[in-house]
């Protein structure tokens, strides 16, 4: 069955499909880049698709969201300097941007017609971050803008679709090598990395890149109910000591942040550099 009525049916993997029901679809267009649709399903609230393939719900954002910054932040202790390349949608700003620490943070989004019906249709994901005077948002294209850059940052934070269409750039050893550049000394790069038990290649190919480009390079883990297959990968890039934190240096940054959170804790910051065997073979 190619079709199902009142579902949307992800057909991201080849042998695997994830439906989704919908009880209102609210959004439904076709961007200069791809097709963009909001829906409401009774279990993970409002749900964005690009091309039909699950970018986030209002849901269970939170996992990804708080996973992808507050990992690097806190490991990192002294951001002021940060990079979003994608998360139109704003959750990762949002999160970014609950550091008060944090000083400046550049977002590159290739599609405007994202950031604006996020903002009218997902304005929870974003909670006001886009009026915060510290975000400056670029529409741009993202390897584009890190080829050309001259700023730098502490943390560069890569919110990605999976590696087809628009997002395919950002997979590149070129990308990695030219946000290596991007950093300054002890700076992290995370990246999303998709699911390794169904997008194992993904992650490999990523992590051969980041051991030619960095002292310390791994990926880590949380597991987001709509990213269909197990736990879904983060890589991390430093030529710095922030892995090595320890959870007591954590907490007491957790605590001074004064961040409350649904997933992360500094011993699940810790954690989540635990790999599975089946994971840890993936790495070169």
């Amino acid at each position: 069955m190619t079709t199902l009525p009142g579902w949307t049916l992800e057909r991201l993997h080849d042998d695997h499909a994830q439906a989704l029901r919908e009880s209102r679809v609210l959004y439904d267009s076709q961007t200069e880049h791809q097709r963009l649709r909001v829906f409401e399903n009774p279990t993970f609230g409002r749900i964005l698709t690009l091309d039909n393939v699950v970018q986030v719900t209002t849901r269970d954002n939170f996992i990804y969201h708080e996973m992808l910054t507050h990992v690097p932040l806190l490991a990192h202790g002294e951001a002021k300097r940060v990079l979003i390349i994608g998360g139109g949608d704003g959750g990762m700003a949002r999160e970014v941007l609950r550091h008060t620490s944090v000083e400046h943070v550049t977002m590159v989004e290739i599609d405007a017609g994202v950031v604006e019906f996020c903002r009218e249709y997902l304005p929870d994901i974003s909670a006001g971050a886009f009026d915060d005077p510290r975000l400056h948002l670029t529409i741009d294209d993202g390897a584009a803008f890190m080829r050309s850059t001259s700023d730098r940052f502490d943390v560069i934070i890569v919110d990605s679709t999976d590696p087809v269409g628009p997002g395919e750039v950002l997979f590149t050893d070129t990308f990695y090598g030219h946000a290596h550049r991007a950093l300054n000394p002890g700076g992290i790069l995370v990246t999303q990395n998709g699911v390794p038990f169904l997008q194992g290649a993904e992650l490999t190919n990523t992590m051969r890149a980041f051991k030619a480009l960095f002292a310390d390079s791994t990926c880590y883990l949380a597991t987001v109910p709509t990213y269909a297959g197990g736990p879904m990968a983060f890589g991390w890039g430093t030529d710095g000591t922030a892995r090595q934190v320890t959870v007591e240096t954590l907490a007491q940054r957790f605590q001074a942040a004064e961040i409350a959170t649904d997933y992360y804790t500094p011993e699940v910051h810790k954690g989540a550099f635990a790999l599975p065997g089946y994971v840890a073979r993936l790495l070169p």
